[in-house]
């Protein structure tokens, strides 16, 4: 087992001997990706200092107002990796359409589809953000003169790689190649990611849950149901106190959940009837699904697991639900039951009418 001082290169190595899938100059993509990382962080911890805070002045294609360490991440990314001749093309959270490698650089065979700074909401307040990124294969039929957006609609489950980066009190990498979630921790002294993590494992259960509650009102039946069993507490029908959480960063909450195990939820709502879901499916919900089910959790919409869904577009949004395996398969049963009108009707414990008398 690889642990101790391995640094990610090393990791890289011996996976890809290991797995035929990893192809060429896959290890390299990699290290692309890792410098990409090491940029922004350095970025994110100087903050004012460098002077890269607040608004960028303009929206993103999500119509959201980008921060200025939204466009410096989004140009990390593009400036580490485009020119080493091992992507076909690019696309990000941040650009409209896919980006293509310039002409004066060779073409390789991956594709790679990154947030670069997920969580940026919280960047003026210095809580956690990070960078979340995929890696897949460009289709043999791929156009001669580069890839299309249709190229980029794959199923999470035909994912390479997938990682995060986390920018907080230390700054860390997750990578899964297919065979675990690892974990590696930047050294800053010699400038390497070394492997801090291991075989990172979700435990299946779990009393902890983070879900934004203010949009209680819009949710489905089926979150709502079991938002309110957790609140109950030992006085409910699940018999134990929940603890809730928020953070409203997803790269912070997956890596809670890897480090200790729970539940997040940002699922289907009727705020905005146009949107199916929140979170977009090939740069936040895909990566994190494979990172999660490749430590033993689970990521689904509600009614399918997020690794089977296949893309429409490349910002689709999706009902995110993931994290310990059985509170998952819980709400999904709940979406079952739901569906076919098996459900408890739903009671709010915190607008209930109260009384003094029962009616029995």
């Amino acid at each position: 087992m690889l642990c101790g001082r391995t640094n990610v290169n090393k990791f890289l190595i011996e996976e890809q001997r290991r797995n035929p899938r990893l192809v060429g100059d896959f290890s390299m993509l990699i290290s692309d990706i890792v410098r990409s990382c090491k940029a922004i962080a350095q970025g994110v911890s100087r903050g004012s200092l460098a002077g890269v805070l607040g608004d960028a002045g303009r929206d993103n294609v999500q119509g959201e107002a980008q921060k200025k360490l939204d466009v410096l991440a989004n140009q990390a990314f593009i400036h580490h990796c485009e020119w080493g001749g091992h992507l076909a093309g690019l696309a990000s959270e941040e650009m409209e359409d896919v980006y293509p490698i310039p002409a004066e650089h060779p073409r390789g065979r991956f594709l790679l589809l990154f947030d670069p700074l997920d969580g940026s909401s919280n960047i003026d307040v210095n809580l956690s953000v990070g960078s979340i990124f995929s890696v897949l294969l460009c289709p043999d039929d791929c156009h001669p003169d580069g890839p299309t957006a249709a190229d980029f609609l794959q199923p999470g489950s035909r994912q390479v790689a997938a990682g995060y980066a986390l920018y907080g009190p230390s700054t860390m990498l997750v990578l899964t190649v297919g065979n675990g979630t690892h974990g590696f921790t930047l050294d800053r002294d010699i400038g390497e990611f070394l492997l801090t993590h291991p075989n990172l494992a979700i435990a299946p259960e779990t009393r902890e849950f983070a879900i934004n509650v203010s949009n209680e009102r819009f949710w489905e039946p089926p979150i709502q149901r079991y938002v309110a069993e957790c609140l109950a507490g030992k006085t409910g029908v699940r018999g134990t106190d929940f603890n809730m959480r928020w953070v409203a960063s997803l790269v912070a909450e997956v890596h809670r959940i890897l480090m200790r195990g729970g539940v997040f939820m940002y699922p289907r709502d009727s705020k905005d009837t146009r949107k199916p879901g929140r979170l977009r499916l090939l740069y936040e919900a895909s990566p994190m699904a494979m990172i999660v089910a490749q430590a033993g959790g689970l990521a689904s919409t509600g009614h399918e697991r997020i690794l089977d869904v296949r893309p429409s577009s490349l910002h689709q949004r999706v009902p995110v639900i993931l994290g310990s395996r059985r509170e998952v398969e819980r709400i999904e049963r709940y979406h079952r039951e739901h569906e076919v009108g098996e459900d408890e009707p739903f009671k709010s414990p915190l607008f209930s009418t109260r009384t003094l008398f029962r009616d029995d």
